[in-house]
């Protein structure tokens, strides 16, 4: 029995349905909780999934509540502690012989696996442990050198254990577990060379060499298609009139009104401006319409299936659709949002070579993302580096490297227990 704790965005669940499929496939039983949004399309898979809301008055509608001030609400101390006890009642009944947490389960997640006595594994898809090679993918882009990106490294570690520390010591406490800091429980997770597995490609992001042992790169992860899904016969007959468009997303990001309306402008000006045809995604940020016949405006959709179709991918970064670009060897055009890991993966992106040009999002135009939009379809250089990425990928297989971490530690418990 394997519990998969986690929560987030799509983005940040869609991708464990690969692990929690393959786990499945292997003959493994699975249970994954989700956000309440995407429990029904984690039920699809054939996986056990049980929704966990987060919200601080369980007596308000949701639907009334501003998603962005919900958002901040979350990672405040308080609202680690209301998800995390959310997550707790609801796996409270569910057996499991592993947990396997997501940073956002971490906090009640590695005292659950204790009082349970299990073992547990983390599934990143940032890499966020201390080394010399570059600063945590939270803080951004830069490079500071290998002094300064451990000193980082560190302070980040330290300030995280003294923000959440009374959030972790209310857990162990509801949990009958004796009193211990965050900060002794990270050393004693080091110490035991806890497993964290990233879902992130070596061919993007190699292993730094200064991790220590239990902290893996084993390649990305893909969300696993819905049975049955089919794209609308409008989005089918907009792709078949002209050329290849170019995709515009934000992921889960959530702007207040004033802003969505300002970024539409200058997204669809860019694409006018550059003479393209364009599909836009409207995800956390809602688009007005752009009642233009050369541009699309979509939901959700696969972008397994909806990329490979495109002429580029202009996208703020997230680690899924960064992933997803270079999947489909299309040339990407970057537009971060200010902190988190997007600035991060912009910048391995421009690395590799296959990006034409970063655009933070605060001072995205209309005339900077024309000019990106057409230098990525017209240099051939980024799309053959996204094409020679693609291939590498391709030859990574992500789940089934977690299914077989999963499993050696399963067996070393057995092993020790028998």
């Amino acid at each position: 029995m394997i519990l998969i704790a986690a929560y987030g965005s799509r983005g940040d669940i869609m991708p464990l349905t690969d692990v929690g499929c393959a786990l499945t496939d292997a003959g493994h039983h699975v249970t994954m909780t989700t956000n309440t949004e995407l429990a029904d399309e984690v039920t699809e898979l054939d996986l056990a999934a049980i929704p966990v809301d987060f919200t601080l008055d369980t007596s308000a509608d949701r639907s009334t509540q501003d998603p962005m001030k919900l958002a901040m609400q979350m990672v405040k101390p308080a609202g680690m502690r209301q998800l995390g006890r959310n997550l707790l009642a609801a796996v409270e009944d569910v057996p499991a012989d592993i947990v396997l947490m997501t940073p956002f389960a971490e906090l009640a997640g590695h005292p659950l696996a204790e009082a349970r006595d299990v073992p547990s594994m983390g599934l990143r898809l940032q890499p966020l442990s201390t080394t010399a090679e570059f600063p945590p993918a939270l803080v951004g882009g830069w490079n500071g050198g290998p002094v300064v990106n451990r000193a980082v490294g560190t302070s980040l570690t330290r300030w995280f254990d003294r923000i959440y520390s009374s959030t972790i010591a209310g857990f162990r406490d509801e949990l009958g577990l004796p009193r211990r800091s965050a900060r002794a429980s990270r050393r004693c997770r080091t110490d035991h060379q806890w497993p964290i597995l990233h879902g992130f490609s070596p061919t993007v992001l190699a292993r730094p060499a200064d991790w220590r042992q239990g902290l893996d790169v084993t390649g990305y992860r893909w969300p696993r298609p819905v049975p049955g899904w089919r794209p609308t016969p409008e989005l089918v007959e907009f792709l078949a009139a002209g050329p290849p468009p170019v995709y515009v997303g934000f992921g889960s990001l959530i702007l207040p009104d004033a802003a969505a309306g300002a970024l539409a402008e200058a997204v669809y000006g860019g694409l006018r401006l550059a003479g393209v045809r364009g599909i836009i995604q409207s995800g956390g940020t809602r688009f007005p319409e752009p009642h233009d016949d050369s541009l699309c405006l979509i939901g959700p959709m696969p972008h397994e299936w909806l990329f490979p179709r495109m002429a580029a991918i202009v996208h703020s970064c997230g680690a899924g659709t960064t992933a997803a670009a270079l999947r489909a060897g299309r040339p990407s055009v970057a537009v971060p949002s200010p902190g988190g890991d997007q600035p991060f993966w912009a910048t391995r992106l421009t690395r590799m070579g296959a990006c034409s040009a970063t655009i933070p999002r605060p001072r995205l135009s209309s005339e900077g993302l024309a000019d990106a939009i057409t230098a990525a379809i017209t240099a051939p250089e980024y799309r053959d580096n996204a094409s020679a990425a693609a291939d590498e990928i391709d030859s990574e297989h992500g789940a089934q490297n977690a299914v077989d971490l999963v499993e050696q530690v399963l067996d070393d418990t057995d092993t020790v227990t028998s």
